[in-house]
């Protein structure tokens, strides 16, 4: 009866342009029992497992830190040691067996150390999710040079042989027509995040196929651990419409589809039909864009901006990390932020990061100038665009269309003495910027050629953002830097580097602009005596202090310009009665900590159901006394 009275409901909601097998797929997949229930943070939560299945799942696995109540519980009495061991023991056991994997692997090659240390935090990862994120969020600074770049560059270069247990979900161009029950494979019933890419632009090293998901679990890895949020509700994809890496298409070992990849209406067809199918499933999920070649990251940006809830990270994240370094560079030289749209900026690099940071500086100096159609094109003036080809200038034929509205006037380049097509080196030495800012995936690109140059720069402070990863492809390395221009210069790379020393007691400070630190107004958190310092990010050790202060700030807008819709129990006209500190600690309560939950098992019976849920309805109740 309730199967019967349900289904003609379903079929009404969703939409009558999909197809009937579809939209049964999806009621049945409803239908079908879960292997676990979502928990948030600590609360209790009850499982539709027991026994040694928990301990296969690393969502639920506690390991040795089960209580002997849980044990008997769960059905999980001597399939462990009879030790309990605190979370805090098993995080020792654990650091310990990976500093000693750094002993002995001292004398190695760096690289190698440290996909070594990827393999090992992987498996863990693999086992015991809870005390991953635990043992990241303790060692972020130190951890996130693992898990994200420049070592998750290697893991992508390797994934195939890397590859041991599925994570994420990976569509292709197979599975056409198939996508929108695909979806309901994914077991967790709430996802408030997916990392998508289709492996064409990985970082700098170029097209790695299916090996790119590796991206993806980093970037998410990351969110969790920065950001707190739920890691049940995080999804990285990959969506493989092939590859046209030779090596890859001939490698026995290749995981993805030897095929050339997909092109034109074809490619569209599959990524339109993955958005549908994930907005589908879960309407309110936002979807990031990550590593799409330039060809097509603009494209689908501008596809699916104002019908989904979305975002390109290479266009808009660098742009945000950009912009907040940016913003930090004019404070380091003493002046307010109102002074960034006199900054003459240099931009070797004009892919989709590349005009991604242009449109957003320019955008942010338009609205200082007064936010109209003749400060919008007047900010225009303040960037000279170098590519592979050199100065872009309208003189050149078949500028892509992204990039024009960048390229300098004939007449304008001549009067700084510069045409069509001249080096780095050359609008360096002609336009003595403040900034020089590189998003070229070339590394070296500022040779000692061009930093000799930028000595002679109009600035007191020049800046020198060395922002392409991995590490390989930084366009100068900080030691390049300080020594060649000067002490004095403000330094930001893409990837991290350690400080510099410079003698005397005096350190040059390399900051790391990693997409971490995507939102522009951080740079107003930086105190006045870091940035004069030249310190223009926080410390990421700090990232999820700073993670909240600016949650809060984006809260407090979106009621300024009611757009809140609330979360939870507190809807959008309790969270205008909120103050900016009472804001910030409802963000932080709503963030994810790392703690295990208390563990139930699902009884079978109905009667077993309804005594459980009472059972949790008091634990719960309890929990907030």
């Amino acid at each position: 009866m309730a199967f019967s009275s349900s289904l003609p409901r379903l079929l009404r909601r969703t939409s009558s342009s999909l197809p009937l097998r579809w939209r049964l797929r999806m009621f049945l997949a409803g239908k079908r029992s879960r292997p676990f229930t979502t928990c948030e943070g600590s609360r209790p939560t009850i499982l539709h497992k027991r026994s040694i299945d928990i301990l296969h799942d690393p969502w639920f696995n506690k390991g040795t830190a089960f209580s002997i109540t849980e044990r008997d519980r769960l059905d999980l009495r001597g399939l462990l040691p009879p030790n309990v061991m605190t979370p805090r023991q098993q995080i020792n056991r654990f650091m310990v067996d990976l500093k000693r994997l750094e002993l002995n692997a001292s004398d190695g090659p760096s690289d190698t150390i440290a996909l070594a240390k990827w393999r090992i935090l992987n498996r863990l990862h693999d086992r015991n999710e809870t005390m991953y994120y635990k043992v990241l969020i303790e060692n972020i600074k130190e951890y996130a040079p693992i898990v994200y770049t420049p070592t998750v560059g290697r893991v992508c270069q390797n994934y195939s042989g890397l590859f041991r247990r599925p994570r994420g979900m990976y569509f292709s161009a197979a599975d056409h027509g198939e996508m929108m029950s695909m979806v309901y494979n994914w077991p967790a019933e709430q996802v408030d995040m997916i990392v998508v890419t289709d492996g064409s632009r990985i970082l700098g090293l170029g097209d790695l196929g299916v090996q790119g998901i590796g991206i993806a679990i980093g970037k998410l890895d990351l969110y969790v651990a920065a950001a707190g949020i739920n890691p049940q509700r995080v999804l990285p994809v990959m969506i493989d419409v092939g590859t046209n890496n030779e090596n890859l298409l001939q490698d026995p070992l290749y995981l993805g589809l030897q095929e050339h990849r997909l092109d034109g209406e074809k490619y569209l067809s599959v990524i339109d039909e993955f958005m549908e199918a994930v907005f589908t499933r879960w309407p309110n999920v936002i979807v990031q864009f990550e590593d799409f070649q330039s060809k097509w990251a603009f494209k689908l940006l501008q596809r699916y901006r104002s019908t989904y809830r979305m975002f390109n990270d290479d266009v808009q994240g660098t742009a945000g990390v950009a912009i907040a370094g940016l913003l930090g560079a004019v404070r380091a030289q003493g002046k307010p932020m109102i002074d960034f749209p006199k900054q003459k900026i240099v931009v070797a690099g004009a892919g989709s990061a590349g005009i991604g940071v242009l449109n957003a500086a320019r955008k942010t100096m338009a609205r200082m100038l007064g936010n109209n159609e003749f400060a919008f094109e007047g900010a225009r003036s303040q960037f000279w665009v170098v590519d592979a080809m050199g100065l872009l200038t309208e003189g050149r034929m078949n500028i892509d269309p992204e990039a024009l509205p960048f390229a300098r006037k004939l007449k304008e380049s001549e009067r700084h003495g510069l045409h069509e097509g001249a080096s780095l080196a050359e609008v360096v030495t002609k336009v003595k910027p403040d900034v020089l800012l590189g998003l070229s995936a070339v590394g070296g690109l500022f040779s000692k050629e061009v930093l000799e140059a930028l000595k002679d720069s109009s600035s007191t402070r020049p800046a020198i953002f060395a922002m392409s990863n991995p590490t390989q492809n930084a366009e100068c390395t900080p030691e390049e830097a300080f020594s060649t221009v000067g002490d004095h210069i403000v330094f930001a790379s893409g990837s991290p580097f350690h400080d510099v020393d410079l003698g005397n007691g005096k350190i040059g400070h390399c900051n790391q602009g990693n997409n971490m630190y995507l939102f522009p107004g951080l740079a107003s958190y930086m105190k006045e005596e870091e940035v004069l310092n030249g310190i223009i990010y926080p410390s990421i050790s700090s990232i999820r202090d700073i993670t909240k202060e600016v949650a809060a700030a984006v809260v407090r807008e979106a009621v300024a310009e009611d757009l809140a819709e609330g979360y939870r129990d507190m809807d959008p006209q309790e969270l205008k009665k909120l103050t900016p500190e009472e804001t910030v600690a409802y963000v932080k309560k709503n963030m994810w900590e790392p703690h295990y939950p208390t563990l139930y098992k699902c009884y079978t019976s109905s009667m077993g159901q309804q005594i459980c849920g009472f059972i949790l309805s008091l634990r719960v109740a309890a929990s907030h006394l």
